[in-house]
């Protein structure tokens, strides 16, 4: 039977196909079109940002170029200071030593008329008395005139050094003094060789002036070679302990302008470093107290510290201690008690905070009202501090203590409030750069500034307080009307550098020797890298650099207090004491408002 098909049905199938096919094009066109919108957006939206990121880079290179032309400015202008110093240093040698000549001069003449006063008196009777009285007139005329010159040469030699030291606070060098101690009995120890022992106790380390010290560098078979070295201060054997604080007691008043300080005992075992910072304690067994005369720079700064506090207003400063001890590459807690309130050993971790400042996390805090306060806790902790007999002292410290003063001042002193407005500001700056890249700053910052204000304003009660943990993310309005304002001074003793064949140790007094010797190398390469100006700065390599890095780095004024040995048998330690400090001198601290120069614009 024949198939009989129907061409419209045909025809209507196809339409249906071809329709449903068309359907299929429009969805897929309109899905591109959409598409093609988005991408649209996401263009004008990328151009946008693009065009964003131009002007800011435009602004910060404007604002970069703008700083160098400002440093360039300083610069010239310190130049200017220095060569006007040195102009000014150069007039006051020549009228030294025009003042030497006219004053050997004028001891001369002196002596000719006296001797020829004396002979007419012997001599000369009746009416030649007036003469000698004329002659004793002229010689009490030369002697007042010879008075005024040594007065006018003192004048003008403090002058000078009042000149120097504005210098040294203008291109923020770190200040260094030297102390050399006298020769002590355990000086005298015979060497292996017979006969050799009375050269090795000579003395080879002399003070020549007020600032400057001479090494006689005695070899064998050679010439002996004198080498000079020159400080801000140099005290002698013979300066007490007075003496020597009396130079460091003028950066005390900064503690108070708001200023951090920081002043550090550098030398190698037995050079006097604990005796200089700490003093010479009484015979009486825990007695916790000192002969004054004897006492060192930390008694004396504390005293010093609360007699300047006594007379500003009653309780607009108040001052919390803490003690810490470097030992074997650990930061170590000396003020850390269990809950039964007996000392435990607590180890501390030293972070840097977002700011670029150093801070040590879960570090006690104990508040003190007077000096006798921080020298009980002090003479307390002292008892927990490592030593060990060596050959080269009986009692040597192994470890680096740190004794830091905490002042909070309500105080509206004017250079204080100003240092805080600066500090201020840049913690502002560094919080705008960082919010934008961390959407968790702002959430962050509620537990932060919640912890920061209870620290800052935190009653000081009787009982130890911890240091609050920080978070890494600062408050990006940091406020400026806190109560308080914070300022550290820092008294450190440094342990003593020596060599392991003259200590004779072994075993872990043999670790702790190497420990102190990397410490202190690793001060040394920070040093050498701050005076060479070199990007990097390697103040991680060490615990006690890291816990230092404000003083060293910042903007703290800061001593090195560099402590010798006079002997022979020292000479080579005494040689490297004194090179560290003249590389310590050489260092130049950048000025505060450079440092926004390291902000980054991505």
């Amino acid at each position: 039977m024949p198939l009989f098909i129907n061409r419209d049905q045909i025809f209507a199938h196809q339409v249906h196909l071809l329709e449903h096919k068309l359907r299929s094009k429009e969805e897929r066109i309109l899905e591109l079109e959409t598409e093609n919108a988005i991408l649209h957006l996401r263009l004008a939206e990328c151009l946008g940002k693009l065009r964003r990121d131009h002007e800011e880079e435009i602004k910060a290179i404007e604002h970069h170029r703008q700083q160098r032309n400002a440093q360039k400015i300083t610069r010239s202008a310190l130049a200017k200071l220095l060569s006007e110093v040195q102009a000014v240093k150069q007039d006051l040698s020549e009228l030294f030593a025009v003042y030497l000549s006219f004053s050997t001069e004028l001891e001369e003449q002196s002596k000719q008329l006296l001797e020829k006063v004396e002979q007419a008196s012997c001599s000369l009777k009746g009416d030649r008395g007036d003469n000698v009285q004329d002659l004793q007139a002229v010689v009490a005329t030369l002697e007042r005139s010879l008075e005024e010159e040594r007065e006018r040469c003192r004048a003008e030699r403090q002058r000078r050094k009042e000149l120097h030291n504005t210098l040294v606070e203008l291109r923020g060098n770190i200040r260094v003094h030297c102390r050399v101690r006298p020769v002590l009995p355990f000086d005298h120890v015979p060497s292996s060789t017979s006969g050799s022992w009375p050269a090795l106790s000579e003395e080879v380390v002399s003070t020549v002036s007020d600032d400057t010290v001479m090494v006689n560098c005695i070899k064998t078979g050679m010439p002996v070679h004198n080498k000079m070295f020159e400080f801000e201060r140099v005290h002698g054997p013979e300066e007490s302990q007075d003496a020597v604080f009396e130079e460091v007691k003028p950066l005390l008043t900064s503690l108070l302008d708001g200023y951090n300080v920081c002043i550090m005992a550098y030398g190698q075992t037995g050079s006097g470093k604990t005796h200089t910072m700490m003093g010479s304690q009484l015979l009486e067994e825990h007695s916790g107290t000192q002969q004054e005369a004897q006492q060192g720079i930390i008694p004396k700064a504390a005293a010093e510290l609360f007699r300047m506090i006594s007379e500003k207003p009653e309780d607009s400063h108040t001052v919390e201690v803490s003690v810490m001890e470097v030992h074997n590459n650990e930061v170590l807690d000396l003020l850390a008690k269990d809950a039964q309130g007996n000392p435990v050993e607590q180890r501390c971790d030293v972070i840097t905070t977002s700011n670029g400042a150093s801070q040590v996390i879960v570090l006690t805090y104990e508040p003190v009202r007077e000096a006798s306060e921080v020298m009980q806790i002090i003479s307390r902790v002292l008892k927990l501090r490592a030593h060990c007999p060596t050959l080269v002292h009986p009692d040597s410290s192994r470890s680096h203590l740190i004794v830091t003063l905490t002042i909070s001042s309500k105080s509206p002193n004017a250079l204080a409030l100003a240092r805080r407005l600066q500090s201020a500001k840049k913690d502002m700056q560094l919080a705008a750069q960082k919010e934008w890249w961390s959407p968790r700053c702002r959430r962050a910052n509620l537990a932060t500034r919640k912890s920061s204000e209870d620290h800052l304003f935190a009653s000081t009660a009787s009982s130890p307080s911890r240091s609050p943990s920080h978070s890494p993310c600062p408050s990006p309005r940091p406020s400026v009307s806190q109560a308080l304002f914070k300022t550290k001074l820092q008294l450190v003793d440094l342990a003593g550098s020596e060599s392991v064949g003259m200590s004779g140790v072994s075993g872990a007094a043999l670790w702790e020797v190497s420990c102190i010797n990397r410490s202190l190398s690793a001060l040394s390469d920070v040093l050498g890298a701050l005076a060479e100006q070199r990007p990097h700065v390697p103040y991680r390599n060490s615990k006690l650099t890291h816990l230092l890095q404000d003083a060293i780095g910042g903007d703290a004024k800061l001593l090195v207090m560099l402590c010798v040995s006079p002997t022979q048998r020292y000479v080579t330690e005494s040689l490297q004491s004194l090179g560290f400090g003249t590389r310590a001198r050489q260092v130049q601290k950048e000025l505060p408002r450079r440092k926004t120069n390291t902000l980054k614009v991505k």
